[in-house]
């Protein structure tokens, strides 16, 4: 895997995420920890899913 395809997914990830907490934070104003936690990982987890399925589509 080259660097700039290592860089692609970390953007792309990176954005979904920032959109997932915006989206998030729109919904709700209070969370307790661990559903914080969990929102967190599942916006990291569907986050570097769609970056890969991104890549993937291009090559």
């Amino acid at each position: 895997m080259s660097a700039a395809s290592i860089l692609m997914t970390s953007l792309l990830t990176g954005v979904f995420c920032a959109v997932f907490a915006v989206v998030v934070d729109a919904v709700t104003d209070v969370l307790t920890m661990w559903l914080a936690i969990l929102i967190a990982f599942v916006s990291g987890f569907t986050g570097s899913l769609f970056a890969q399925l991104v890549l993937k589509r291009k090559t």
